[in-house]
């Protein structure tokens, strides 16, 4: 059985909760899906999803109850929605805490504020997918090591490294599973 935990700090939390549930369900994958709180939640995960909200709430949030030494320690997949892949990145342009699990640099509302939000079909793993971008970042550098999924104009949205994903765009907010069964995909190699 696996187990994947949703953080739930602050952000989309039941969303990503019901579509990794219902992929999970869809693939037949023995699991159970978590919200995580504390650092015990955490030692009980896979895999782990951070989602959208504010990155600097979440990061302090996250140094504040020991749940940022434990995801890093724990060496886990992580996948990372919007404010989420901020935290995986290793710089951003502005100074906050973060988990540094992909070799990127990330500008924080990238696309413009709240007002400027706005859905958009983009490619990834080779076909369309309807992205949802609100207040989202964009990689602005990646690393050597690190997979660009999908572009919107000349901006990455996607990127992976290792077992852990992230993207610009809310996947939890959409019917179309692709994401998460990429992450499910990683976690299940990495229990394997």
């Amino acid at each position: 059985m696996i187990k994947i935990g949703i953080l739930d700090l602050q952000g989309d939390v039941s969303e990503h909760l019901e579509i990794t549930e219902k992929t999970l369900k869809q693939k037949n994958v023995e699991s159970q899906v978590l919200r995580v709180k504390t650092v015990s939640d955490v030692s009980k995960c896979d895999g782990i999803i951070i989602s959208g909200g504010e990155s600097t709430v979440i990061s302090k949030l996250m140094e504040k109850t020991g749940i940022k030494r434990a995801i890093i320690d724990k060496k886990i997949p992580v996948m990372g929605t919007c404010a989420g892949m901020v935290l995986l990145a290793t710089k951003t342009d502005y100074e906050q805490p973060l988990l540094g699990l992909i070799d990127m640099k990330v500008k924080r509302n990238g696309f413009g504020r709240q007002r400027a939000s706005f859905e958009e079909e983009i490619e990834i793993f080779g076909s369309e997918y309807k992205g949802i971008f609100i207040r989202a970042p964009y990689v602005s550098e990646v690393g050597d090591n690190v997979e660009i999924l999908a572009k919107r104009d000349d901006k990455i949205v996607a990127v992976a490294q290792g077992h852990n994903v992230a993207t610009a765009f809310h996947p939890e907010l959409t019917d179309d599973k692709r994401i998460h069964e990429y992450f499910i995909k990683e976690v299940l190699k990495c229990v394997e």
